[in-house]
């Protein structure tokens, strides 16, 4: 899935868009790509001298790369929003840096009347650097 296709289903914008590409989505597993650049605005104020990706918005990327899984679900219509309603086991084992470039991976594993839960990964050269448990909720519009 290329940008156009995740400008179509998410509503996030720079500097909030925090994926590039969806590398693979089907109705059960999704793996998504971010390439980390050092003028991304986070990077001035956290940290300076030592840039590291802030692990709230690595959360942030995790959620939206489930969108291409999400949007294959029964029921889902184009233009409904996808809101993050909980984070559950969320661990950061090592910093995500300028240059990296971001794998983030995870499965489906539940998705009932609208709401879901994933696990997610982001990984680096294959190497784990977080992982959590999102909640969402889909919604046909903002409320």
């Amino acid at each position: 899935m290329e940008i156009g296709e995740i400008l179509a289903l998410l509503p996030h914008r720079y500097p909030f868009l925090l994926i590039d590409r969806v590398l693979h989505a089907d109705e059960k597993t999704f793996r998504a790509l971010k390439n980390v650049t050092f003028n991304e605005p986070h990077f001035q104020g956290h940290f300076p001298g030592y840039p590291i990706m802030p692990g709230v918005l690595i959360l942030e990327a995790m959620a939206q790369a489930a969108v291409g899984t999400i949007a294959k679900q029964p029921g889902f219509k184009p233009g409904g929003l996808v809101f993050l309603v909980g984070v559950e086991e969320a661990r950061f084992k090592k910093p995500v840096v300028p240059g990296d470039t971001l794998i983030l991976e995870g499965e489906l594993l539940l998705f009932r009347r609208g709401l879901g839960k994933v696990a997610v990964r982001a990984l680096v050269e294959g190497e784990e650097r977080a992982s959590a448990r999102l909640s969402f909720v889909v919604r046909e519009g903002a409320e």
